[in-house]
Order: structure tokens, then C-alpha cells, then sequence
């Protein structure tokens, strides 16, 4: 990602240098035209091509924002409410994420969601175990991270 990224840099200071203009402007129709050409020979590189995962962290990055003001009103309307009605408890997340900055970011993003933490990664790094402030059903909260926050990692990563 990061020499298709220097690249599409490298083009575009090339079409500046070629229009002999050095403002924003050149610079941009220059990083578009290099994407269309890196488009273009995309079976040449080796992996995909980068624009398809600086996407997929961008989906990451707003999945995460709505998860975050979703599970702080859920959070807000426990602590409004005049009784605590809630049922705190640890459950473990099989996880099939393999690298270590994978399960990283999936026990990060775990944590700054109110109302979640992530207790301790097992030795062998296919659990986590998370302490939630209301576990409501053990199977729907596994599947919830499951189908938000770990498959768009694996989006980011693969």
C-alpha cells in the first residue's frame, strides 16, 4: 500500500513538473490522472490496490464513530434511568483475527466504546475477553462485534 501511495505521489509531482504549475490544483488533477494510470496497471503490483483499503479504513473510522454515540445513549439512558436496572458480566469473543495489530485495534476499539472494556487477550490470541455494563444476551453481543468491528478490520487488513 504504502509504494502504490509514493507512487500516485511521485505522478503527481511528475504532472506538476510536466505543466511546469506548482499549485494544489496541478497537484490534484496530477493524483487523479496517477490513479487512473495505477488503475490502469493494477495486476502489475502485488497487492490490491491501495484506494480500496484507504476506503475500507474510512468505513472503519465511521462504523466506529456511530457505534460510539449509539452505545453512549444506550449508556445515558442507564444512568438516567432512577434504578440501575443493569447486569454487568465478562464474556469471552473467539476471534479470527491472526496478526497482533489486528487484535489490537479490535480490543481498542472495544474499549473507548462506552459501556465495554476488554479485560485480557488469552495466550493464544483467538479469545477476548470483554466486560460488558450490561451483557443483555451473551450470543448477541459476540455476534454484534463479530459483524461490526472485526469484519471491517479484516476489510482494512486483507
Amino acid at each position: 500500500m504504502s509504494f502504490q501511495l509514493l507512487l500516485n505521489v511521485f505522478l503527481a509531482f511528475l504532472w506538476m513538473f510536466l505543466q511546469n504549475s506548482y499549485d494544489t490544483s496541478t497537484f490534484l488533477i496530477g493524483y487523479i490522472l496517477g490513479l487512473i494510470i495505477m488503475f490502469a496497471f493494477r495486476r502489475y503490483f502485488h497487492t490490491r490496490f491501495y484506494v480500496g483499503r484507504v476506503w475500507a479504513i474510512i468505513k472503519l473510522i465511521l462504523l466506529f464513530l456511530k457505534e460510539l454515540v449509539l452505545s453512549n445513549i444506550s449508556v445515558l439512558k442507564l444512568v438516567i434511568k432512577p434504578q440501575l436496572d443493569i447486569e454487568p458480566g465478562i464474556f469471552a469473543l473467539p476471534t479470527d483475527l491472526k496478526k497482533d495489530w489486528e487484535i489490537v485495534v479490535l480490543s481498542n476499539l472495544i474499549t473507548l466504546t462506552p459501556g465495554t472494556l476488554v479485560v485480557k487477550v488469552s495466550d493464544d490470541q483467538k479469545t477476548i475477553f470483554v466486560h460488558a455494563l450490561n451483557i443483555g444476551e451473551k450470543e448477541e453481543e459476540i455476534k454484534g462485534i463479530k459483524n461490526t468491528f472485526e469484519k471491517a478490520i479484516m476489510e482494512v487488513s486483507r
